[in-house]
């Protein structure tokens, strides 16, 4: 079994280099997102091209990686129209260019409420940013990763079955991170929360994360890397393979110091799993 990484948790740099530091780690495949990891190339809204994204692509392959997901993290519910309209326009030039990546998801979170007393408009803007960009992934043959995460509109396995309800469609699917459902009030039922989870999203799921949790001083819920913390891995791992067999798992919230033992832990609970 295998374990990728998110791309700039090995550094910001230009993407040779980083293909190659991704090799030198082992890691088979990547979550990239552009403006979080490359230095040498402006992929700002409207400057990605086939060229690009293929010289980009052809650099990781040259080196054994895929490219599984594209990363571009923005909110798709922000009430500023300037600014929900360039974030819409930004993944769909995503969407567009994916294949020449070589990537087949591209992903996102949705998106935090500005301000909670205006939940319906913000569910507005999501439904309709959806609309389009199912619209535009179905055109290119690629699909839509989303993301739940605590604080954001979509924050639960119970929110994201919601979304999924509404837009039906083979090209949204959901990268599934257990600790981005958890806070403190529910990590005492953990796996409650896991197996409800992929009761209500398994077959949707597209790809996973890989990060741990551990209880502070005060009870606060902090991130460290997988298999250093206390969110049950080996039922995490059990409902996965059952359900996704071989499904990207990419690290999350890991130093270089902790790439190669997280990649162990990942590669030998998924193996048992």
């Amino acid at each position: 079994m295998s374990a990728g990484i998110l791309a700039h948790l090995l550094g910001k740099q230009p993407y040779r280099e980083l293909a190659a530091k991704v090799a030198a780690y082992e890691f088979p495949y990547v979550q990239l997102a552009l403006s979080k990891a490359i230095s040498d190339v402006d992929c700002s809204l409207g400057k990605l091209s086939p060229g690009l994204a293929m010289d980009i692509g052809g650099a990781f392959a040259d080196r054994r990686v895929r490219i599984a997901v594209l990363g571009c993290y923005a909110s798709l519910i922000d009430l500023d129209e300037e600014s929900y309209r360039h974030n819409v326009d930004r993944f769909k030039e995503h969407l567009r260019h994916a294949r020449h990546f070589g990537a087949p998801i591209v992903a996102t979170e949705v998106g935090k409420p500005a301000d909670p007393e205006r939940l319906p408009e913000h569910w507005e803007r999501l439904n309709r940013a959806l609309e389009e960009l199912v619209d535009e992934a179905e055109r290119w043959g690629v699909t839509i990763g989303l993301e739940a995460a605590q604080g954001h509109l979509i924050d639960s396995p119970e929110t994201m079955a919601q979304t999924l309800e509404r837009f039906p469609s083979s090209c949204v699917g959901v990268v599934l991170d257990p600790c981005n459902l958890m806070n403190a009030a529910n990590f005492d039922r953990q796996d409650e929360v896991i197996q409800t989870a992929f009761d209500l999203l398994g077959p949707r799921i597209v790809s996973a994360h890989a990060k741990d949790l551990q209880r502070g001083a005060n009870g606060e819920l902090l991130e460290t890397a997988a298999g250093l913390g206390e969110l049950n891995y080996p039922l995490f791992w059990r409902l996965l393979e059952q359900y996704k067999p071989r499904s990207f798992v990419t690290l999350e919230a890991v130093t270089e110091e902790q790439c190669a033992e997280a990649a162990r832990f990942v590669r030998e609970g998924r193996s048992q799993g």
